[in-house]
């Protein structure tokens, strides 16, 4: 396993009918650029590229892999390109919007629309879990509502996690990468390289002993509400199940929040995928539901009523 970070491709670099401007971000399995295409119209261009499996050395294009890592590093592409071909034929406002996807430098890369703003991991972070109700309902009534129609296309997410909700300027949500994504025709036992986030995976990605669905997804959703409130995400499923110390919404924060919010994350953090919530859309008309009086007597949020922060 390499130590050193890749470098990302040099500004200026044209890439197919796109020219690189320079790096977004970078993470473990991938980089992202800001370039413009042709008619100078921005984008944002996603690379994979895993630092655990491949070594681009300064001055470099074509990363190199070593033997031993080939399989591990093919198997990862594969996932990439499914990725873009899952996302192309979707287009929903709170869904990320894949508008090309291609190979080239031994490698894929997809190419997004361009959106400005921040992640809900960052905004927490930055809020400290103090976030209004508010803004709360609304934004992840988008993220239901995109879910939806990830869902509505016969495909799960797998990796919802606050890093993985976009937020605009507006502060209206935005799915992003789907690269753990599977077809729900394919809904079966885990992979065996499955991607799983601790803290937000539900207990069914951890073993086989549950089938992934819709309510697999769901319990990611309520864990990100859950971290929303708490400042970090709640226990891991795998320990919950072994020994629950995960306190209850409705107990931790019953006197500053309405009792329908939290309701609605202790269902969907709920152990047995059959007793959670079952369709995002259902999800999203319960959360919506009681959205204005239905704050708990004397609490903060009361006094200063529902408003965007």
């Amino acid at each position: 396993m390499f130590s050193q970070n890749n470098h990302a491709l040099p500004s200026g670099y044209e890439l197919g009918d796109y020219r690189i401007d320079r790096q977004l971000s970078v993470g473990g399995f991938s980089i992202v650029y800001l370039a413009h295409d042709a008619a100078e119209v921005p984008v944002a261009i996603k690379e994979y590229l895993p630092n655990s499996h491949t070594l681009r050395s300064e001055g470099e294009i074509v990363p190199t892999v070593p033997p031993d890592f080939q399989a591990d590093f093919n198997h990862g592409l594969k996932l990439f390109f499914e990725e873009g071909r899952a996302l192309t034929g979707l287009d929903h406002p709170n869904v990320v919007r894949v508008l090309n996807f291609f190979r080239a430098n031994e490698t894929v890369y997809l190419v997004m629309r361009y959106e400005t703003g921040q992640t809900l991991r960052d905004c927490i972070r930055k809020q400290r879990g103090r976030l209004d109700e508010g803004f709360l309902r609304g934004m992840f009534s988008g993220v239901l509502d995109g879910l939806g129609e990830v869902h509505g296309h016969g495909l799960l997410h797998l990796d919802i996690k606050p890093a993985n909700i976009w937020l605009r300027t507006d502060n209206s949500p935005v799915l992003l990468d789907f690269g753990a994504a599977r077809y729900a025709l394919d809904i079966g036992p885990p992979e065996p390289r499955a991607m799983y986030t601790p803290g937000y995976a539900a207990p069914e990605q951890y073993h086989g002993k549950y089938t992934l669905g819709p309510w697999t997804d769901i319990y990611a959703v309520g864990a990100c509400m859950y971290a929303a409130l708490a400042g970090g995400a709640p226990q891991a499923a795998d320990d919950r199940l072994v020994d629950d110390q995960m306190l209850p919404a409705r107990q931790r924060w019953g006197s500053s929040y309405s009792p329908r919010l939290l309701a609605t994350i202790d269902e969907c953090l709920r152990l047995e995928p059959t007793r959670r919530p079952q369709h995002a859309r259902a999800l999203q008309a319960s959360l919506n539901s009681d959205a204005a009086g239905n704050q708990p007597p004397g609490s903060w949020l009361s006094r200063l009523g529902l408003r965007g922060w």
